[in-house]
């Protein structure tokens, strides 16, 4: 990933530029198409839902194969291996999409000759960013000429640590060392070398001396970049923000706001609507199913959860267990036991679950009334499962808590593949800390891929 926000807003703006490239290449393989088949059609109706997944998610499939990383130092067969797999998961999501919602109507050739198209100007681009930032750094004079400060051995840790693609764009004017030199001695430097910035160790460092020399840089109008490194953090990134007027140094553990949070806020919402809408037929089978099982008990059954940072919130579900399931809990446990260790109760043949209620179980039927959390804001469609109160309150390590500090989901990596090997809470926090900080747009949809043939097979429901 990007390691600042020039790198950031570079990638960003590359992904921009592939997804209109996307566009275009497509619809120059519509075009070949009819000219070869001497025909025209008009506005190209069956290329717009190619056009809507292929445009969107070819960028999110390629930073996940690091297509956007290193890409000065990156070689030629590297972009080619990157593009190679990510078109083929691009065809891949494509032909799904299409057998899914038999749509039969998309012309072969074109859809060919487009991706074709597609992934040649890719790799065109890639290669002609790769040159131009290859060639801006050729002679010494094109380099940014940059000032290293802070102790000797803070200095050298500070390059060893740094990779060669970042540092083939410097020019070391010199490395200051800030604890033994008079900072008016940085005056003279920056001015005569025309010093783009000052880049500052703070490890052992004191802050007087750093405070000093930032004073410096800011007169002359130089930036001063600080490294983080006097904070021990195991998790969290250190990223700066500000309270009104006053800097802030953020130590963040989850991710960073970002067009990928957006978007995913965005498909929440909407793919919460078109489910229920395209599950309503499931709904009624439910409810009707219910009421003929347990005549006279209710639909739905709900229960506070804890929602992100905890937050309670009432989650709703399709009742598959007895009416009085909630009183029975403690006869349950001391009778059968709990096959999950730890906080939370996790039992395969609950004797509460009336056996329609277990067919509903088997294929998740029961979980559908969560999309109107999500919908509602209350969760994501892809998340760590919400627990109740009275198992987020037993929790006996500090560390379990951090799975609250993203929004629950209807489904999670847990949910459609672990559940039926997990019996450890341990195990299940650590997946779930794990989807926390390794969060992208294309791990939600990789899960939720990988949800559909669960629920339709029925693989570890419980």
């Amino acid at each position: 990933m990007p390691g600042n926000r020039n790198e950031i807003f570079r990638t960003q703006a590359l992904q921009l530029v592939d997804a209109l490239l996307v566009w275009g290449a497509l619809w120059l393989g519509w075009e070949f198409r009819d000219s070869i088949m001497g025909v025209s059609n008009g506005p190209h109706e069956s290329i717009r839902w190619v056009l809507y997944i292929a445009v969107p998610f070819t960028p999110l499939v390629l930073e996940f194969f690091r297509f956007y990383d290193h890409l000065r130092t990156k070689n030629a067969g590297t972009a080619l291996a990157q593009l190679t797999k990510g078109m083929l998961v691009i065809l891949l999501i494509i032909s799904v999409f299409a057998i899914f919602a038999k749509l039969t109507d998309t012309r072969r050739l074109a859809l060919g000759t487009g991706l074709l198209l597609v992934f040649l100007v890719l790799l065109i681009r890639d290669r002609i960013v790769h040159y131009k930032l290859k060639f801006s750094i050729r002679t010494r004079e094109q380099r940014e000429n940059v000032i290293i400060a802070g102790s000797d051995q803070e200095m050298s840790q500070l390059l060893v640590e740094l990779t060669p693609d970042i540092t083939a764009g410097w020019n070391i004017i010199e490395r200051f060392d800030i604890g033994r030199r008079d900072v008016k001695e940085l005056f003279p430097l920056l001015k005569e070398h025309s010093v783009g910035r000052v880049i500052i160790a703070t490890r052992e460092t004191g802050f007087e001396n750093v405070a000093r020399a930032i004073e410096a840089c800011e007169l002359q109008g130089v930036e001063a970049w600080i490294g983080a490194s006097f904070i021990r953090s195991r998790i969290a990134r250190p990223v700066f923000d500000s309270i009104g007027d006053k800097p802030m140094l953020v130590l963040r553990s989850t991710p960073e706001l970002s067009w990928e949070l957006l978007c995913k806020a965005a498909i929440d919402r909407v793919g919460a609507a078109l489910a229920i809408l395209v599950t309503l037929p499931l709904w009624i089978i439910a409810a009707f199913g219910i009421r003929h099982a347990s005549p006279g008990a209710p639909v739905f059954f709900s229960q506070m959860r804890a929602g992100r940072y905890g937050k309670p919130f009432r989650m709703w579900k399709f009742r598959t267990m007895v009416p009085d399931a909630e009183e029975l809990l403690e006869k349950v446990k001391s009778e059968e036991g709990n096959e999950m260790s730890g906080p939370v109760f996790k039992l395969c043949n609950d004797p509460r679950i009336f056996p329609f209620g277990s067919f509903l179980r088997k294929f998740s039927i029961d979980e559908l009334p969560q999309l109107l959390n999500v919908f509602l804001g209350h969760m994501s469609l892809v998340g760590p499962r919400p627990l109740p109160l009275y198992e987020v309150e037993a929790f006996t390590e500090m560390a379990h808590r951090r799975r609250l500090s993203v929004k629950p989901g209807v489904t999670c990596e847990w949910q459609v593949g672990g559940r039926n090997r997990i019996t450890k809470f341990e195990d299940w926090v650590a997946m779930d800390l794990r989807y926390i900080d390794n969060w992208s747009l294309w791990l939600d949809l990789k899960i939720l891929l990988m949800t559909i043939p669960a629920v339709i097979f029925g693989r570890g429901a419980k």
